[in-house]
C-alpha cells in the first residue's frame, strides 16, 4: 500500500481500554467547545487522515503552512488546521494544561494537552489561503467569524460522532478494504456537488488505467447553497448501481469541511486521499474553488512546484469535459474538433441553478436517475420549511 503523507499513518484514538477512564478524567477538566468544523478537523486528525498532525497545529507549522506550503520540517502541507477560542477564554487557561473537547450538544468528543496559546491575523490567513479578503468568499467569512486566539497540542480522540457511520470508513478501515479488493491502484474523486456526467467521464477515463475508483464526497461544512449531503448520498447510490462496475467503485464519505480554497485545497484533498490509501487523484476545472477567485485551471498548475516523489500521490489533470452535439459524446478541447456552439457546458452550479428553478437538466448534463431524486429531494424539502 502507498505511504501515509509524513511515512506513518498516526492514530490518536484511545482503545477501549482506557477509554472509560480517560472520559472520567475528562470531567475534572476544563473544556472547550468546538463547532461542527472543529469537530471533524479532531476526528480526522484522530484517525490519521490528517497525517502527519497528531494535534491543532502550533505557531511554527501554522506560519510555515501560510508562507511556503508545508509544514515547519518541510513535509507538504497546505491549509492551516487550528483551533480558535476567545482573548477571554484564553486567559483561564495555561501551558501545559489538559482540556475536554466538547461538542455543540454537550458530549466529551476527545481530550487535548495545550502546549501554545497564540495571536494571529485573520487578514493574513485569509489572504495566504485564499488570496482575498472580499468576505463574499465562504472561507474568508469563516476566517474573519473565528476567534481571536489559536490553541495547539496533541488530541486523544475518546468518542466519536454518528453522522453518515454507515458510509464512512477511517484510513485503515479503507486500506484494509484496497487490500481484500486486490486493488493497488486507487483513483480518489473528491466532490461537494451531485456527480453529472463531465464527472462520470473523467472518473471512468481514470478508471481505465487503475484498479479501483474511490468515490469520496465532502460531507461536512459547505456553503448553504449546497445541496445537502444526505440528498447526494442517494444519488451517488443510484449512480453507482446503475452506471459504475460493482467490483470496481467503492464509496466512502469524507466527513471534512469545505475551506473553498482552490488551488491549496487541492493540494489538502489529495495528500489528505494518499491516507487513504489512494494512489492517484483527479484535479479537475476549478477544484475546490468558488466564484471567480481563482483561475480555471490553477488548482492543477500549483502542483507543479512538487516533485512527484515528494507529493507521493499521482495527479491525474483533467480539462474541462462537455457534451458534444456533434461527436454525440463526452469529450474534452483535447478530444473534440468541433467549435464550442456544439458543446454543452456542465457544472455543479448550473444543476443546482436549474434544479432551484423547477428546470429539469438534459439528459447531457445529467443522469435522469440523479435528476429524479434531486428534484423530488429538494422539493420535499422546500416544502418541509414552509
Amino acid at each position: 500500500m502507498i505511504t501515509p503523507h509524513g511515512g506513518k499513518l498516526i492514530n490518536r484514538i484511545a482503545n477501549e481500554a482506557d477509554r472509560k477512564s480517560l472520559w472520567q478524567q475528562s470531567t475534572t477538566f476544563q473544556s472547550i467547545t468546538l463547532n461542527s468544523w472543529s469537530l471533524s478537523d479532531l476526528q480526522l486528525i484522530a484517525n490519521g487522515a490528517f497525517s502527519p498532525l497528531t494535534g491543532f497545529m502550533g505557531q511554527k507549522d501554522y506560519l510555515s503552512v501560510l508562507k511556503d506550503l508545508r509544514l515547519s520540517d518541510g513535509t507538504i502541507w497546505s491549509l492551516p488546521i487550528t483551533l480558535p477560542v476567545s482573548k477571554e477564554r484564553r486567559k483561564t487557561l495555561s501551558i501545559g494544561e489538559m482540556v475536554s473537547l466538547k461538542g455543540e450538544d454537550g458530549n466529551v468528543f476527545g481530550l487535548m494537552l495545550i502546549e501554545e496559546m497564540y495571536d494571529y491575523s485573520k487578514e493574513a490567513e485569509a489572504l495566504f489561503v485564499y488570496k482575498t479578503l472580499d468576505q463574499n468568499h465562504p472561507g474568508v467569512k469563516k476566517t474573519f467569524e473565528k476567534e481571536e486566539v489559536y490553541l495547539a497540542g496533541p488530541i486523544t480522540l475518546i468518542s466519536q460522532t454518528k453522522t453518515f457511520s454507515n458510509e464512512y470508513k477511517t484510513p485503515i478501515e479503507l486500506r484494509e478494504l484496497f487490500q481484500e479488493f486486490g486493488w493497488n491502484t486507487i483513483v480518489a474523486f473528491q466532490t461537494r456537488n451531485p456527480i453529472h456526467r463531465a464527472h462520470e467521464y473523467l472518473q471512468k477515463t481514470a478508471l481505465e488505467n487503475v484498479d479501483g475508483l474511490l468515490i469520496h464526497p465532502l460531507v461536512g461544512d459547505t456553503k448553504e447553497d449546497d445541496i445537502p449531503a444526505d440528498i447526494r448520498m442517494k444519488s451517488y447510490k443510484a449512480l453507482m448501481k446503475e452506471y459504475y462496475p460493482k467490483d470496481r467503485v467503492f464509496l466512502s464519505v469524507f466527513p471534512a469541511a469545505m475551506r473553498y480554497a482552490g488551488p491549496r485545497e487541492a493540494i489538502f484533498h489529495a495528500i489528505v486521499r494518499k491516507n487513504f490509501g489512494c494512489t492517484h487523484f483527479i484535479v479537475g476545472r476549478d477544484h475546490a474553488g468558488v466564484g471567480d477567485y481563482y483561475g480555471t485551471y490553477e488548482s492543477q498548475e500549483i502542483f507543479n512546484q512538487f516533485t512527484k516523489d515528494e507529493l507521493g500521490i499521482e495527479i491525474l489533470k483533467f480539462e474541462h469535459a462537455f457534451y458534444c452535439t456533434k461527436c454525440t459524446c463526452m469529450a474534452t478541447s483535447k478530444t473534440c474538433p468541433h467549435p464550442r456552439e456544439n458543446h454543452i457546458h456542465l457544472s455543479g452550479t448550473k444543476v443546482r441553478a436549474m434544479l432551484k428553478n423547477g428546470q429539469i437538466p438534459p439528459k447531457e448534463f445529467s443522469r435522469p436517475e440523479v435528476v429524479t431524486i434531486l428534484m423530488e429531494e429538494l422539493n420535499h424539502n422546500e416544502k418541509s420549511d414552509i
